[in-house]
């Protein structure tokens, strides 16, 4: 009997400690994605179009709503590297007393609360936030905030019901299963992950077109952002050209607006003078930084970024060709992972940090792509000049992004470390061709993208030389029967 009880309290101390720690990890990121949303957030709608207590109100929520959105999703992107860290620490150090509240239950339940919260903040409270934000009341209702909150759950009713519908007719058409069907209407068991799944291979899709790109976007951002060293240049001389060349155009520009009918030479001379400007601040801010900036911080940060990406495209291929030969198995059919007992990097901690890494390098890399498209370049967020409708998109394509990142790793063998809880009962993680066709794009589509980037410049300067021998060509040709028609005796009728 003593037995049983002090068991039966073990296991009370244990659960209460994995929530105490769930809690305060959350809280982190919770206030951390807060202060994210709030450097973006406009100013002018809290101070200005807010000021009715109800729309202060409705903001406040709305803020909120987002705020947790994004510390799901934050929270996502660390599951992986949080596992891989848990599994190597419990691996070196299984009897420590310090790390006895590191487990495998604390590990299994951290993947199951973001499923459940990613689930929730996509399906529930960014349709609320969105609806709220644009609900006024109903005609000839009580004005008020119930009469928004009234309004809101009933668009989100009827919109839960047409994406039911939807459902279930693609579920009709795809599988002519009677059990299927009846299936959607068990709607915790079934048709949330059933919805899930579809949103995770939408928002894998989404990482298959961003990431690549964002590859070579990270290399132009780089170079924008880090100073690049000038072996051959003296900063002094260029600095000193570039401010007589500006105080040339000053002048110029000072005698152009004192005459008539000289718009758009002052046009130019203005956009002239811009550029000037700020490649006179260019130089200004490489001439202040030290010598270790101007001369080795660019070459080594370099170098870890085609390390970065060379790497991963080596892995990805090394994972297609475990497929094809049968070496490896889906991810839909792993087992559970059982957190201390092995290292699922053939490395070591080593392998484990290399992973990590590359796992947030590809968070970086979607997101940089996803930008950089330029459909989506304007949800792009502004510092202090973001609306609220935008920081909810927002919030729900990095909630796409992050929680389609731990099938991503999984899918191209970034990691061996199986998937948890619901991530790993995807439906389409066990179709072998759409896993195999999907390192086969990624691997492709990421060469191809980072061929085109670092030999633009070579097959720019390709075509110009072709063209000007072209060029030559042609007018030598023409020169020469000009000539001879020229020296061409004419006949005598």
């Amino acid at each position: 009997m003593d037995q049983d009880v002090d068991v039966q309290e073990q296991l009370f101390h244990n659960t209460v400690r994995e929530w105490i720690i769930s809690i305060l990890l959350f809280a982190v990121l919770y206030v951390s994605s807060y202060i994210v949303i709030c450097y973006f957030r406009r100013k002018s709608d809290q101070d200005e179009m807010y000021t009715d207590d109800e729309d202060g109100m409705v903001y406040r929520i709305t803020l909120w709503l987002c705020t947790f959105t994004l510390a799901s999703s934050v929270a996502a992107v660390l599951l992986l590297p949080i596992s891989i860290i848990s599994n190597e620490i419990l691996i070196h150090y299984p009897k420590s007393y310090y790390i006895q509240w590191l487990n495998q239950s604390l590990i299994h339940g951290l993947w199951n609360h973001v499923f459940l919260f990613s689930n929730v903040a996509l399906f529930i409270m960014m349709p609320f936030a969105y609806f709220f934000m644009e609900s006024e009341g109903f005609t000839g209702s009580k004005k008020g905030i119930m009469g928004r909150v009234k309004e809101t759950f009933i668009v989100l009713l009827l919109l839960a019901i047409l994406v039911c519908g939807i459902a279930w007719v693609a579920s009709a058409l795809i599988d002519q299963d009677n059990s299927s069907r009846q299936q959607l209407f068990d709607v915790w068991n079934f048709y949330l992950p059933y919805l899930y799944s579809c949103i995770s291979l939408l928002g894998s899709l989404l990482l298959l077109v961003c990431t690549p790109i964002g590859f070579t976007t990270i290399f132009t951002v780089f170079g924008q952002l880090v100073i690049k060293p000038k072996f051959l240049r003296d900063i002094n001389e260029d600095l000193l050209a570039v401010k007589m060349e500006e105080d040339s155009l000053q002048r110029k520009l000072k005698r152009t607006s004192q005459g008539i009918n000289k718009v758009n030479e002052v046009g130019d001379l203005h956009a002239q003078l811009k550029d000037i400007q700020k490649e006179r601040l260019k130089l200004e801010k490489q001439k202040k930084a030290s010598t270790f900036q101007r001369n080795v911080l660019y070459p080594i940060l370099l170098l870890l970024l085609l390390t970065l990406t060379s790497v991963s495209v080596l892995m990805v291929a090394f994972n297609t060709l475990l497929l094809v030969f049968g070496e490896k198995e889906l991810p839909l059919g792993a087992t559970e992972a059982v957190i201390g007992i092995r290292s699922f990097s053939t490395l070591g901690p080593f392998g484990g940090a290399i992973e990590i890494v590359i796992i947030l390098y590809f968070m970086l890399a979607s997101v940089t792509g996803f930008y950089s498209i330029p459909i989506f370049s304007r949800l792009k967020p502004q510092k202090d000049d973001t609306s609220v409708t935008t920081i909810i998109g927002n919030c729900v394509i990095i909630l796409g992004l992050s929680s389609a990142l731990p099938v991503l790793s999984r899918t191209l063998g970034i990691t061996y470390f199986d998937l948890l809880g619901d991530f790993g009962r995807i439906d389409w993680l066990g179709n072998f061709k759409i896993i195999l066709g999907y390192n086969l794009i990624f691997a492709t589509s990421t060469a191809v993208c980072l061929f085109t980037k670092f030999t633009k410049t070579m097959r720019d300067e390709i075509v110009n030389r072709l063209g000007m021998a072209l060029s030559r060509e042609k007018r030598s040709w023409s020169a020469s029967n000009g000539w001879s028609a020229a020296n061409t005796p004419e006949k005598d009728d």
